[in-house]
């Protein structure tokens, strides 16, 4: 276990206890809609993402069927497209192993690995993601398992934790000019849209802002 991975899990800690406290409160609001426990643990395994599995539970708690449901979750996680393309080259293997190393991505952990020139520390991410992945499906058991004894978990003001969660991501790319503008201008298109746009539009238009990046640098040379 190198220690590249070693940091990654240390640094992966404070996000799992976020994700495992998100998870209880995910799988109790997903027994109370109609899941059996299994299956919301399920969903927790093969999905690991929180804004889509809340996405889609909001749908089916709403009365929509299944194929709106997947629809609403596919959206809130095309961001990731974005993402893997970025990640892509630092992983290692043919297009088979880097779409399953890709797997181990997720928001913090993505953030968190980029270097300054553009790759990314792999096993940094793989290791920061490894607790986040038990966290978030160990809650899920718990909350599905015992969610009745919680009552409602709206109550306890978890809703709070997404924007902070991401926040908290995004502080330590705010140093620099570009990340600052492209995080204002992709804030300020989810604004215009989330009003009159499905779950997951208003996310993947925002991720448009980081085309900012592609820009060649001020003072570069041609």
């Amino acid at each position: 276990m190198g220690d590249s991975f070693r940091r990654g899990l240390r640094l992966g800690v404070p996000f799992a206890t976020v994700a495992t406290v998100l998870s209880v409160s995910f799988g109790a609001l997903a027994v109370q809609v109609g899941f059996t426990p299994l299956q919301a643990v399920a969903t927790s395994a093969l999905v690991f993402g929180g804004s889509a599995q809340f996405g889609a539970l909001a749908i089916v708690g709403a009365g929509g069927g299944v194929p709106a449901a997947l629809g609403a979750a596919t959206l809130m996680h095309s961001r990731f497209l974005a993402m893997g393309i970025a990640l892509a080259p630092s992983l290692e293997g043919g297009p088979l192993r880097r779409a399953i190393e890709g797997q181990a991505t997720v928001d913090s952990s993505w953030a968190m690995g980029a270097r300054s020139d553009g790759s990314f520390d792999r096993s940094l991410v793989f290791g920061m993601t490894l607790p986040q992945y038990v966290g978030w499906v160990l809650g899920t058991v718990v909350g599905a398992s015992a969610g009745g004894m919680l009552g409602d978990p709206e109550r306890f003001g978890l809703d709070a934790l997404f924007p902070t969660f991401f926040l908290g991501i995004l502080i330590g790319d705010l140093r620099r000019p570009r990340a600052r503008t492209a995080a204002l201008l992709g804030g300020a298109i989810a604004l215009v849209l989330v009003p009159f746009t499905p779950p997951g539009v208003p996310v993947l238009a925002a991720s448009a802002a980081a085309l900012i990046g592609l820009a060649r640098p001020e003072g570069s040379r041609a």
